[in-house]
């Protein structure tokens, strides 16, 4: 991934979130809007966008393919590097997602997303417990982020990995 200078990273990574209405891609391309303006106010033009539900993204930008999505998924598509990988399972353990990008297949690297929560978040968790409440955190994150920010926020259980379309049937 050091082949491309980190703001190339950076502009594709952004280019193909700008395109999602996803949470996590909000997260990065507010990221970009306040701290790299000279990115944020270029027009990145992708074609054929494709959002695959609970997996990630993927995009044209000129003649370039790029690919974002979770380790899990990524790890599908592309050679992840053992300290690649390393790297973002303990991001995760941290309580961050990692989010990987390729172009053309070629990894790019990784940007961390971090799930902070509500500073009143444990309180409320804990007055629930006390009502006989029952708590449980259902995510699409993956199981390390997951039991990281449940432990933060005092939850009975979480579950973790659940796609959108199957969160219902949880």
């Amino acid at each position: 991934a050091d082949e491309f200078p980190q703001d190339e990273r950076m502009r594709l990574a952004f280019a193909l979130e700008a395109n999602s209405e996803h949470p996590l891609a909000k997260a990065v391309t507010g990221y970009v809007k306040d701290n790299k303006r000279d990115i944020f106010n270029k027009k990145y033009n992708i074609t054929e966008f494709q959002s695959l539900a609970g997996n990630g993204l993927s995009g044209i930008n000129g003649e370039d393919k790029i690919t974002g999505g979770s380790l899990k998924f990524m790890s599908n598509t592309v050679n992840v590097p053992k300290e690649m990988d390393k790297k973002a399972q303990e991001l995760a353990e941290q309580g961050k997602t990692p989010l990987l990008f390729t172009r053309n297949g070629k990894l790019l690297g990784i940007i961390a997303v971090a799930d902070v929560i509500k500073e009143d978040s444990p309180r409320a968790v804990k007055e629930l417990q006390n009502m006989g409440i029952r708590v449980v955190m259902l995510t699409g994150d993956n199981e390390r982020t997951a039991k990281a920010i449940g432990a933060q926020a005092g939850v009975d259980d979480v579950i973790a990995g659940v796609l959108p379309d199957g969160k219902e049937s949880v």
